[in-house]
């Protein structure tokens, strides 16, 4: 979607960290979405984590050329995702959870190292009730450093 198409949308944004963190119930070390740039509800999302030496991750992966774990790429999308799904059908500070339930077709371009600024993009593809479907991007630069597709519930959290 262009930007002339979405500011004819409802846009929204940008979310700073604390808007984050009410949308998301995820803390340090796993919340990866610094903030959001803009979020046209019901359509699209477009998410950012700077990415720093300090993550915890790089002590192991690798010491010696750190790059972010595609696994914690693909979080990332499905964090940015349930940013989207939480702000778009009004349930963010419900209590309600954003479970993620699989993903398709992921792809690694390149890698994504300390010092990158990552853009995510990700879409709503189909809402059934409780079931969404998403597509997502990652970006460093303008240029494709991963993209998947995932697939995610809203969802009550656990009783205690």
């Amino acid at each position: 979607m262009s930007e002339t198409e979405q500011t004819n949308e409802a846009v929204r944004g940008p979310m700073d960290i604390r808007a984050v963190m009410a949308a998301l119930p995820h803390r340090y070390p796993m919340l990866l979405i610094d903030r959001v740039v803009s979020l046209v509800p019901s359509k699209s999302i477009h998410a950012v984590k700077a990415v720093s030496v300090n993550e915890p991750f790089f002590q192991g992966h690798f010491p010696t050329r750190p790059i972010m774990p595609g696994v914690l790429i693909v979080e990332a999308i499905a964090q940015a995702a349930g940013i989207l799904a939480v702000e778009s059908l009004g349930l963010s500070g419900s209590g309600k959870l954003v479970y993620f339930m699989g993903i398709e077709g992921a792809k690694f371009r390149s890698p994504i190292e300390p010092g990158c600024l990552v853009d995510f993009h990700v879409e709503f593809t189909q809402v059934r009730g409780a079931i969404c479907k998403f597509s997502g991007k990652a970006m460093v630069e303008g240029k494709l450093a991963a993209e998947a597709h995932c697939v995610a519930m809203i969802a009550d959290p656990p009783s205690d």
